[in-house]
């Protein structure tokens, strides 16, 4: 499909999730962008008219823009493709390991990507087997710094890095407020950066890597969200060797795990240049503070273009 053929998109912003807010500004400056390439985009907050609306419409693309578990478990993309809609962005299968933080975690270490060892624990395994024997069992083969994180869901919401074994506790608590299965794992120091991976049509490439400096603390909701938290250097400041590991990292976990047309994988380049896979996201923010957007304009692409561009993948996807 060539682009004066793609006529109407309808992107999906919005939704339940504790990630609201942020999935309408990402919704909306992909609105912005396609529109000023001539498309008809409609924007749409998800309900229960959702799936008639789409049925009698039959937009040319989907463009789902929800963070949290209404956009990324795989659910809305599995009804997507019952309705036969094309849709931007991973199929439901892929979704569904990528969304599960563990799951993602062992896929990428099956494809030789190093990943900080840790520990899964559901929320009834902590009661039933008692907090005070299972912090100590937890303490003991991952002593701290630890970072503490749902298995599941985005933005860094419930994420604690622990340096002090008396904020485990507290930590636990907080992360299961968002999910049933947490994460304690080791904490890697060096330089934290994001790989975008992006694939319009000739196999996946790795976008330059964005450099995180929080201006305190890690990068956390607030930090992501708000100008001025932190600092972003494009591309990241890592040697030629390094950031080529990443980028080759980047793109054998977004192979791995099946994705498509867009992910973000985030990574940690320790001192001796080894990137450290933490999470994979199907559906990076695109909001004006969000890093992916950021590692298109350093490569030289038009924002508009681009998703123009990658809405015709998912047409052209589709119709294999």
């Amino acid at each position: 499909m060539a682009s004066s053929e793609l006529r109407t998109v309808t992107v999906l912003a919005g939704g339940i999730s504790h990630e609201r807010d942020v999935s309408l500004r990402s919704g909306r400056r992909v609105v912005d962008s396609l529109a000023t390439h001539g498309i008809e985009v409609e924007l749409r907050d998800p309900d229960a008219s959702l799936l008639g609306h789409l049925t009698a419409s039959r937009p040319d693309v989907v463009w789902p823009a929800l963070h949290g578990a209404s956009g990324e478990d795989g659910a809305l993309r599995g009804l997507l493709e019952a309705l036969d809609v094309p849709f931007v962005g991973s199929t439901a299968a892929a979704a569904r390991l990528a969304w599960d933080k563990p799951t993602a975690k062992e896929l990428a270490r099956r494809a030789g990507v190093s990943t900080p060892r840790g520990i899964t624990l559901s929320h009834d395994a902590f009661r039933e087997l008692g907090a005070v024997g299972v912090l100590a069992a937890i303490a003991d083969e991952h002593p701290v710094p630890v970072v503490v994180k749902p298995a599941r869901g985005g933005s860094a919401q419930g994420v604690t890095v622990v340096d002090d074994i008396g904020a485990l506790p507290r930590a636990m608590v907080d992360a299961y407020t968002y999910c049933d299965d947490v994460i304690v794992e080791q904490k890697i120091t060096g330089t934290e950066i994001a790989v975008g991976v992006i694939d319009t049509g000739d196999g996946p490439l790795a976008l330059p890597a964005v450099e995180i400096v929080p201006r305190q603390g890690f990068y956390g909701f607030e930090a992501r969200y708000n100008a001025g938290e932190t600092t972003f250097f494009t591309p990241a400041r890592i040697d030629a060797v390094a950031s080529e590991s990443a980028a080759r990292a980047a793109v054998a976990v977004h192979e791995a795990l099946g994705l498509r047309h867009l992910s973000r994988v985030d990574l940690i380049v320790d001192a001796a240049g080894t990137p450290w896979f933490l999470e994979v996201n199907v559906l990076p923010g695109l909001t004006e503070t969000s890093l992916v957007p950021m590692a298109l304009e350093s490569a030289g692409y038009e924002l508009g273009m681009f998703y123009a561009a990658l809405a015709e993948k998912a047409v052209t996807d589709h119709l294999r």
